[in-house]
């Protein structure tokens, strides 16, 4: 931090205001990192799950880690249909519909229909969870 000379009371007032503002704004940034903005938090069942997925079926653990980073913190899914899938993953909307399939039987993922061929892939949130909500521990 560099050394200001302040010499009268009005340039003191406006240094402490200065200090205030970079205080605040210090604040602020630790309350941000705080809140684990952007990240993908797996709990133990998440870990167990994703070891279970990699041991059974490659592609569907695959899909499972994309649903996992891209899960959006305001619902907590994944809403797109099979077809955008399909072009993520480099393989053909059969395959995701085969993967989806496994991902369901496997109760690792529910598929809740929004409209038309889209829906939302929701993962259960004591395994993988993104901050819709910042009061979950």
């Amino acid at each position: 931090m560099q050394q200001i000379t302040v010499a009268t009371d009005a340039q003191r007032r406006i240094r402490q205001r200065e200090l205030a503002m970079l205080d605040e704004k210090e604040a602020q940034e630790r309350e941000e990192a705080r809140k684990n903005k952007g990240f993908t938090q797996v709990y133990p069942l998440g870990w167990k799950r994703i070891i279970e997925l990699a041991k059974g079926n490659a592609g569907a653990f695959g899909l499972y880690s994309f649903f996992a980073e891209n899960i959006d913190p305001t619902c907590g899914a994944v809403v797109c249909d099979q077809q955008f899938l399909a072009d993520k993953m480099n393989v053909n909307r059969r395959t995701i519909s085969r993967w989806l399939s496994y991902l369901e039987e496997n109760r690792a993922l529910v598929r809740i229909p929004v409209a038309g061929k889209v829906c939302a892939y929701a993962l259960d949130p004591h395994e993988v969870w993104k901050g819709y909500d910042n009061a979950k521990d």
